[in-house]
């Protein structure tokens, strides 16, 4: 049986607790063993190795380098990473090394939250958009700083909302990538401001895939 470990907390806003719940239960319902833990004390007291899957669910906070390292050492062993929005991509501001690992950095939501969008599914990137075609959200859309090594699954396009970003004219800003780190697996989508996007289709199926694939990286690598 695969396992994984959740580590929610964070600023409450992104709602750390309800995504925890309803990312234990899609897991259980994969055949995942699940503990969640609600300190990123988790990271350097418990054996990652032990773990197929870390799933961060940690906005705006602030990780040690005890809680750090054997993060980014567990994961280039083999363990796989994966979540969503603010929770992995907007944990750790002034952590350099996170932002290297995970792929981006959340940076500006023009318009804030209730913006509708449209998100673009580039079709046979991955298996893990396999047989999704477009589709439209009403939340964040967020702005990135994206690391140039991802590999790109889906898109948004910018401006929506008005801005001074606006004069830089179209933009395709990555919604949903992969990415490696060593032999481990990370997985990353933008979407999630609130518990309820994340729990519709085809949100659901794309989470439910990127877990597994970010799950299935140590035993791929040995292969």
């Amino acid at each position: 049986m695969s396992s994984a470990l959740l580590v929610q907390g964070g600023w409450d806003g992104h709602q750390p607790k309800q995504v925890a719940d309803l990312f234990t239960r899609l897991l259980a319902g994969d055949g995942f063993e699940v503990r969640v833990a609600d300190s990123l004390d988790a990271f350097a007291e418990l054996d990652l190795a032990a773990f197929d899957l870390l799933v961060p669910i940690w906005t705006m906070g602030r990780i040690s380098g005890a809680q750090l390292r054997p993060v980014l050492a567990s994961v280039e062993r083999g363990t796989g990473i994966a979540g969503c929005h603010g929770g992995m991509c907007d944990a750790f501001r002034d952590a350099t090394e996170w932002q290297f690992l995970t792929g981006g950095q959340w940076v500006a939501h023009p318009g804030n939250d209730g913006v509708e969008y449209a998100v673009h599914i580039l079709a046979g990137s991955s298996a893990i958009v396999e047989g999704i075609g477009d589709f439209t959200v009403r939340s964040e859309q967020y702005y990135m700083h994206v690391d140039p090594a991802v590999r790109v699954l889906a898109t948004t396009r910018f401006p929506v909302a008005d801005g001074p970003h606006a004069a830089n004219g179209p933009v395709d800003m990555p919604v949903v990538w992969t990415k490696r780190w060593g032999k481990g697996r990370v997985f990353y989508n933008s979407l999630g401001h609130h518990a309820d996007v994340l729990d519709r289709e085809p949100v659901l199926t794309l989470m439910r895939r990127g877990f597994r694939w970010a799950a299935e990286g140590r035993a791929a690598a040995e292969a």
